[in-house]
């Protein structure tokens, strides 16, 4: 008997280590559909996973945060080893400007939701050859009052992107100069002509900036319109790394994190009141798990780890707070979590809460 305890207890790291792989593997949770157009339909996307989890897994639901998102999944059980897939499909209709959407997924594995994410920027439609450049700046006309520049990856080369610009004035446009951050570049027509269409090219250095998450620049042109000779444009990034999906030898020796709780409802709490909750994130893999960046979807919700490097078998708190300020009503928010785990290196924690606001 006392030689089966100690058997039991020898075997017990490796149990654990058995119940850590991550039964759904997707190649991304997080998906940036860029800038899409809200008069050519919806825009879709299918998240594609396997299942590793060594018995058929049947999606029991998904759940989508805004009646402007349907989601669809595959019915019938996958099998060990195979191949499933949550679709999106986002309608852009009467939705101009940023929008961040969640979709909840259930299994028949556990109670635990997956948390999936869709973003992007949805641009108005043309009616009329002007009103393909909606936005005006002076006699400058845009597509768009800001450059999206969908999800660059910080190991990979710079990315370029060209945006459509037009002189709608009765005189030539000139671009003189323009004011930006170094790892943005930028490759601006020298004149337009009156009526003129051209591009101005952005070619934006991720690995440069150095940082994880949602970036905000600016652009600060000078030209020679006598309506509006400064035009400042916002450019807007998604930040990540990129990991080529994993072999199963690199899967078997990797860091894997794990969150329990990646839906969160913090209640009801008086508009003012600041509240916290904690969460544990965990290192069920073999190696080192670095946390890259804590990023919230707004500045009124912030989090903060405990320990940035997490050992093998460890685990660290993370800390969410939550300020509503002025806010009022039914809150959804969000945290996105950056780490060196090549199978999720982007995972999102939803926070919901109602805030009373009398």
């Amino acid at each position: 008997m006392q030689r089966l305890i100690v058997v039991l207890v020898m075997l017990w790291p490796l149990f654990g280590q058995a119940q850590a792989v991550e039964p759904l593997i997707f190649r991304e949770k997080v998906y940036d559909f860029g800038a899409i157009a809200e008069n050519q339909g919806n825009a879709d996307h299918e998240f594609v996973f396997t299942n590793s989890a060594g018995r058929p897994v049947k999606i029991l639901n998904v759940s989508a945060s805004c009646g402007c998102t349907t989601p669809g999944w595959s019915k019938e059980p996958i099998a060990p080893g195979k191949t499933g897939f949550i679709k999106a499909s986002f309608d852009p209709r009467g939705r101009p400007g940023y929008f961040n959407k969640t979709l909840t997924v259930l299994t028949d594995l556990d109670a635990n939701p997956i948390v999936l994410q869709i973003k992007g920027s949805v641009a108005q439609p043309a009616e009329q050859e002007d009103m393909n450049f909606p936005v005006a700046m002076g006699n400058l006309r845009l597509k768009s009052k800001s450059f999206a520049m969908g999800t660059l990856y910080i190991n990979k080369e710079p990315m370029m992107k060209q945006f459509a610009v037009m002189n709608s004035g009765s005189e030539p446009l000139k671009f003189l100069a323009v004011q930006k951050p170094e790892y943005i570049q930028v490759d601006m027509p020298a004149a337009l002509e009156p009526n003129q269409k051209g591009v101005i090219k952005v070619i934006y250095d991720a690995r440069a900036k150095g940082t994880f998450g949602f970036a905000s620049d600016n652009l600060l042109f000078t030209t020679s319109d006598t309506e509006e000779e400064a035009k400042s444009i916002s450019v807007f990034a998604t930040l990540e790394e990129y990991y080529a999906l994993p072999t199963a030898d690199e899967l078997a020796s990797a860091p894997l994190a794990y969150l329990k709780e990646q839906s969160i409802d913090l209640g009801q709490f008086p508009s003012g009141a600041a509240l916290e909750r904690k969460i544990t994130l965990y290192n069920r893999g073999k190696k080192e798990l670095k946390i890259k960046a804590l990023q919230g979807n707004c500045p009124c919700i912030t989090a903060e780890a405990a320990k940035q490097s997490i050992r093998a078998g460890d685990s660290t708190q993370i800390t969410i707070l939550f300020k509503p300020q002025t806010r009022g009503g039914t809150q959804q928010k969000a945290i996105t979590l950056y780490t060196n785990d090549p199978r999720n290196p982007v995972q999102l924690v939803s926070v919901s809460a109602y805030v009373n606001d009398r």
